[in-house]
């Protein structure tokens, strides 16, 4: 297969069906595109008591800085009802312009186009004056805790440093150049468990209602907001995702009930403070006997959820305008730089090295018939080869 053409790359990714945590061949296609290139290839697994192993690859060319990463993931989503969409989710077909397959925009597309522009660059210029690393993972769309953060600590490990990264998750919400990821907001989950007194409901003095006290804490969690906002980052926000008695009964109080909730969060916040934040509220809520008047406050507890996702904003003008500059010079739009959306891998990346996020249209990320316009990989894969150019030349003049 010809490396420099993206849409090779991407059908044959699209062929291996990688669905979190298989390889699915994905990663051996890497090793076979890459180590001809000169590329340094590691397949290292990652495990950890009660998750599966993953396999996941390191390739580095060059041996000097200034070294610039692309990171992403080749594991996708699972499929869902095969028979609703309109082409084999592992087929790779393309019609009216667009090839449909998992794993088409999130993100075997953005990998595709880095590898087929580095290539470029490489038959272009001769290898890069300084190192190229590829981190991929197959465990981002699974529990993300043996992919991207243990590949890190693996490589810094054996004495790997990078100057920049740029990870090729779908970033643009409607055109190719829409947006640039510079940052994400933090995410904090946790789960209340509120303890009652089962009894009948026609006898509710001989009970107590844990529902009553669930409805204050939870009331307290979302009103007042957190925040406004600030100046990079929209207003953290919280939402309770379920609410459960496990009670199926209409006649009977139940004896508790527990409640999940995730918070995304801006820079006002880091996760020890919201946590502090989040429990001052549940206590105040607790004492009010708005819902159950001449009661004991509301017995409750509270358990979080392991490994938050702490906020974080990038800064680095060397990479941000050299990304920039390439969006503008292929598009001739001006990207956004967002804060907007949920977390990526990025999230570990930000502890090592600047990071910031861009790759193809995301609008059918996840969906039944996943598809990427064709069109949209030649222009993805000419701004990773010219942000590649603008990087290396900025870095060389520092």
């Amino acid at each position: 297969m010809n490396a420099t053409d993206p849409v090779s790359n991407l059908a044959a990714l699209i062929r291996c069906p990688s669905v979190t945590p298989a390889e699915g061949g994905a990663l051996s296609l890497l090793d076979n595109l890459l180590s001809p290139l000169g590329f340094a290839v590691d397949r290292m697994v990652a495990s950890e008591n009660g998750t599966p192993d993953v396999e996941n690859l390191y390739a580095r060319l060059g041996t000097d800085g200034p070294h610039l990463m692309f990171a992403g993931h080749t594991d996708v989503v699972p499929v869902g009802d095969e028979a609703s969409w309109s082409h084999p989710p592992f087929a790779a077909e393309i019609a009216g312009g667009e090839m449909y397959g998992r794993g088409a925009v999130d993100m075997k597309g953005g990998i595709a186009c880095f590898v087929a522009a580095i290539v470029r660059h490489i038959e272009k210029h001769g290898k890069p004056q300084g190192s190229v690393s590829f981190l991929i993972t197959g465990d981002e769309e699974g529990p993300s805790i043996n992919g991207t953060s243990k590949l890190l600590e693996w490589a810094a490990a054996k004495g790997e440093r990078w100057d920049a990264c740029v990870v090729g998750e779908p970033t643009n919400p409607d055109q190719l150049g829409d947006m640039i990821k510079i940052g994400r907001r933090g995410s904090l989950s946790g789960r209340i468990t509120v303890h009652g007194v089962q009894g009948h409901a026609a006898y509710p003095h001989l009970a107590d209602n844990p529902i009553r006290g669930m409805l204050q804490l939870t009331q307290a969690l979302m009103d007042p907001p957190f925040d406004n906002g600030t100046d990079n980052f929209q207003p953290s926000n919280l939402e309770v995702t379920t609410i459960d008695t496990g009670n199926s009964a209409t006649n009977v109080i139940p004896a508790r009930a527990t409640a999940s909730f995730n918070i995304r969060f801006n820079d006002t916040w880091t996760a020890e403070t919201l946590r502090a934040e989040i429990i001052r509220r549940l206590d105040a809520a607790a004492a009010d006997g708005a819902l159950r008047p001449d009661r004991t406050p509301v017995n409750y507890e509270i358990v979080w959820a392991d490994r938050p996702s702490h906020v974080f904003l990038t800064r680095n003008n060397a990479l941000i305008s050299s990304l920039s500059g390439a969006v503008a010079e292929v598009t001739g739009l001006e990207p956004k730089l967002s804060t907007t959306g949920g977390t990526s891998d990025a999230r570990f990346i930000k502890d090592y090295c600047p990071v910031v996020e861009f790759g193809l249209v995301g609008q059918t990320m996840h969906m039944v018939d996943e598809r990427v316009a064709v069109a949209d990989l030649e222009t993805l894969t000419r701004i990773y080869e010219t942000f590649i150019e603008r990087w290396f030349g900025h870095a060389a003049t520092e």
